[in-house]
């Protein structure tokens, strides 16, 4: 199911719920019942309880959101490092460099293809993966300088194979949830006890404040979808891609 249906389903799921339990206690209130009056220590509590289910929601939002924006930069940072072994080799002798960047191809080619899917379906990256580029980092650690100029570029090498090494031990730490479920439990427990202080004030008088509770309650579920959707960084619908790789390696996007 496309996930823009899932979050047009809980909102409208949302609204439903408190458009029909509001008619239902309508309908059961009492005939001399007074709705015009709520005791102030429910608004006191309504009022404390949004603004703490607030700072709840927002901190949530800033944490997955950091957790994408650091799974965009462990990306990104794995195909400039790629990018420059394929670029300094090029002192090398041609039969080296060759083996190198097609070690490097081999690599970032089964990443956007192969290892990709397996993030967004298992949440890990493959094994194949990880033995190319230990293959890459055989070929070029192995590799013995002949010339100085040579010799200069071999450490700078091994720094970039490293980088590469590093930021994808960061991507494979990142590929999934990041929300403990704890967590989770807070968030939606803190949802429905919001939302239910709607009932509580007794909104159920006009359709006015009808309308007006549907759209918080919709508000909250796009929120919480927001939250699971930032949640896994390389498998939801805003997900990170592999744009970096292909930016920097465009003829293994065709």
């Amino acid at each position: 199911m496309p996930e823009w249906l899932v979050l047009t389903l809980a909102m409208l799921a949302a609204c439903v719920v408190v458009v029909v339990i509001t008619l239902l206690r309508h309908r059961r209130a009492a005939d001399d019942e007074d709705t015009s009056e709520t005791p102030d220590v429910i608004e006191y509590m309504t009022m404390w309880i949004g603004v703490v289910y607030a700072i709840v929601l927002g901190l949530a939002i800033a944490g997955v959101w950091e957790g994408r924006s650091a799974a965009e930069e462990h990306v990104r940072a794995e195909a400039v490092a790629l990018h420059e072994v394929t670029e300094r080799v090029r002192v090398y002798p041609a039969e080296v460099r060759d083996r190198i960047r097609d070690d490097v191809n081999a690599y970032v080619g089964h990443v956007v293809t192969t290892e990709w899917r397996a993030m967004a379906d298992d949440g890990e990256v493959t094994a194949r993966g990880t033995e190319l580029l230990d293959r890459l980092r055989r070929d070029v650690t192995d590799y013995e300088p002949r010339t100085d100029f040579e010799a200069q570029a071999y450490q700078p090498l091994v720094d970039q194979v490293a980088a590469a090494d590093e930021a994808r031990s960061a991507r494979a730490a990142s590929t999934g949830e990041t929300m403990p479920g704890v967590v989770w439990f807070g968030l939606v427990a803190g949802a429905v006890i919001t939302i239910g202080m709607i009932f509580a004030l007794q909104i159920r008088r006009t359709a006015r404040e009808m309308v007006l509770a549907g759209l918080f309650s919709a508000l909250i579920a796009f929120l919480l979808f927001l939250i699971w959707d930032f949640d896994a960084p390389y498998s939801r619908g805003l997900a990170a891609s592999a744009d970096p790789f292909l930016r920097f390696f465009p003829h293994l996007g065709s």
